[in-house]
């Protein structure tokens, strides 16, 4: 009799355990099981897109307000084409800017959305005009060394 229940005990545990690491590797590898029914897509044309991925946040005011869902790279602009499915519950105005950010120093890259005033608000298929694109450290760095270097060549 003891022995079945610490059985029974052990089975809830492991199964318990196997849960919390599943509900885990879908936060790591930020997917999502709650899909909203009403959403919307847009697309944003971003010069460089840095380390963005597919399945990144989009966001606003910190907010997670929709999801990255594909990229692909324009042959007849020469920069890349981010598509973004909006949570149908948020709507955008169409003079929204969308810039690529760095959540922390060396975090994840996502798209943040500063709203605009326009009364017109974004529609199915709808493309953002206004990009930013993102801040790629090495080009910081080579920029502030070629700064310096000509600040010593002045002297």
């Amino acid at each position: 009799m003891q022995r079945t229940t610490m059985d029974l005990w052990v089975g809830v545990f492991v199964i318990t355990g196997i849960i919390a690491l599943m509900i885990l590797s879908l936060k790591v590898g930020n997917l999502n099981v709650y899909n909203p029914a009403q959403s919307y897509v847009i697309t944003g044309n971003f010069e460089n897109i840095g380390g963005l991925k597919i399945r990144a946040p989009v966001k606003s005011a910190g907010v997670v307000v929709g999801r990255v869902t594909n990229i692909q790279f324009s042959t007849e602009t020469y920069d890349a084409v981010v598509t973004m499915s909006m949570d149908g519950q948020f709507e955008f105005p169409k003079d929204t800017f969308a810039s690529i950010l760095t959540s922390g120093l060396l975090g994840e890259q996502y798209i943040g959305l500063a709203a605009g005033g326009d009364e017109a608000k974004f529609k199915e298929g709808d493309k953002i005009m206004k990009t930013n694109s993102a801040m790629v450290l090495e080009e910081l760095i080579g920029r502030f060394l070629f700064n310096k270097a000509a600040e010593d060549d002045s002297f």
